[in-house]
């Protein structure tokens, strides 16, 4: 169960409608769809005349068939095509969301580099399997454990993020010192230059295609980073009014910008792959207005509404970088976003009543959570079985959303009032949990027993993904 790609791949088929492919015999020339192997997947391009349709498909040996797992593109809009009669072409290709850089999934880290990681992300989930190990289908709840700390104080960290070699750094709130757990799990601390004993300096982090980590400025008045190399160094803002609140988390965008998220502000500001710090105008602001962001496969960047959604709107930027606004179901805040696997992005519910997402068609919709309180989640992480965690601010209990849509909730070992503040998968496949107050850390394995792989890992924490 991989992904593979065959050269001169071509076989003709009769199959109408939307479903499963029967192949026929391969053209002069080609070879047929048996050289993918049984249980396979593959990138294929069906046509008709002016029909086409780009996706992943699963080949199966018995009966030879290609399943249609999910659509690139298409003619009809980049749904499935309701094939007519007639004799239709299909081959295995190399499509171009599979060649073409500049989209990253999340944030820089390795399955997030380009469009073509974030389909590759999907294959895999599909096919159940990294390297040797199965994970796809593992339905678990996971193992709940906590540990040590070495630096602990109230509002302390507030999000994390998944540096290249595998360490952990927590994003400083109030905290005068750095702190992150080693891919071993030995945690640390370092020295900071600017720290927020005064104030709450920063908010969310993104790792920069450089492997540079940055911190969001919250109430700050000047940009933080974190090398690969350990130096912590800091830089100049355009809009610094510290200490008011202004931005909330960060997304890293399709040409290496960096976008902090509106939150208190007036403005949009962003920092480029070479280090200039700009701003530009926003289309609707208000006061707390959105809490983190997520990168769509499109390029666009999703602001989260947080007071936004209580007044309907949400607010997006664009690959080229035009700004807008569209409607949302109006309802209480919610506290960063999660990619899903199909290209849905999932609001995290902290006071709302419902969950709410964003299809990759841009289509609106709300849906039932099993449990529901005042300030319960902040931030969100995708495990890599699919499944989306909420991560655990005032909420006595776990709650996820599965690939398929169901949600459910599972026990915590360690609750407290404002106790984390989103959380990271690391590459061993938990999900570690930021401390903002809590005095422990807390994980979960979200596939116990089997390392995720280091060649698909992803980095997701409060409000990133």
């Amino acid at each position: 169960m991989a992904l593979v790609l065959k050269d001169r791949v071509q076989v003709t088929s009769t199959t109408t409608g939307t479903g499963t492919f029967t192949l026929g015999s391969a053209v002069a020339g080609y070879q047929d769809f048996a050289v993918i192997g049984n249980a396979n997947t593959t990138y294929y391009l069906i046509t008709l005349t002016t029909d086409w349709e780009v996706g992943i498909g699963t080949y199966t040996s018995s009966g030879t068939t290609l399943a249609r797992n999910r659509v690139l593109g298409s003619s009809n809009s980049g749904a499935l095509v309701d094939w007519p009669a007639g004799s239709k072409t299909v081959k295995c290709i190399n499509p171009s969301a599979a060649v073409q850089p500049g989209i990253p999934t999340s944030d820089g880290s390795q399955i997030g580099t380009d469009l073509s990681g974030w389909y590759a992300f999907q294959s895999v989930l599909n096919s159940g399997e990294v390297g040797d190990v199965t994970f796809g289908n593992n339905s678990t709840n996971g193992v709940v454990s906590t540990f040590s700390l070495v630096y602990t104080t109230a509002g302390a960290y507030y999000g994390g993020v998944l540096a290249p070699n595998g360490d952990i750094h927590f994003v400083p709130e109030r905290a005068n010192r750095g702190q992150k757990i080693s891919a071993s799990g030995v945690v640390s601390t370092y020295a900071l230059v600017n720290t927020g004993i005064f104030g709450q300096a920063y908010r969310g982090g993104v790792l920069a295609s450089n492997g540079d980590i940055h911190f969001i400025p919250y109430e700050s008045n000047v940009g933080q980073k974190i090398n690969a190399s350990g130096v912590v160094s800091t830089y100049s803002l355009v809009k610094s009014t510290g200490p008011s609140q202004n931005f909330f988390g960060g997304v890293l965008a399709a040409n290496g910008d960096i976008h902090f998220v509106p939150y208190g502000t007036n403005v949009g500001q962003k920092v480029s792959a070479a280090g200039v710090v700009s701003t530009y105008s926003l289309v609707y602001t208000t006061t707390d207005a959105y809490i983190g962001g997520v990168l769509a496969p499109n390029g666009d960047i999703h602001f989260i509404p947080y007071n936004a959604a209580y007044f309907g709107k949400g607010q997006k930027v664009s690959a080229s970088g035009v700004v807008s606004t569209y409607s949302i179901v109006p309802q209480d805040g919610y506290y960063g976003g999660v990619l899903a696997p199909n290209g849905d992005i999932h609001f995290v519910p902290y006071f709302s009543r419902r969950g709410q997402k964003v299809s990759i068609a841009g289509v609106v919709s709300t849906y039932s959570l099993v449990y529901t309180g005042n300030a319960i989640y902040a931030g969100g992480a995708l495990a890599p079985n699919g499944d989306i965690h909420f991560i655990p601010f005032d909420a006595v209990r776990g709650q996820k959303v599965s690939a398929s849509g169901v949600v459910s909730t599972y026990s915590l070992v360690y609750t407290t009032s404002n106790a984390y503040g989103g959380g990271t998968l690391t590459q061993n496949g938990e999900i570690v949990f930021i401390p903002a107050s809590a005095a422990r850390c807390q994980k979960i394995s979200t596939n116990p027993g089997a390392p995720f792989g280091i060649g698909t890992c992803l980095s997701s924490y409060l409000n990133k993904f």
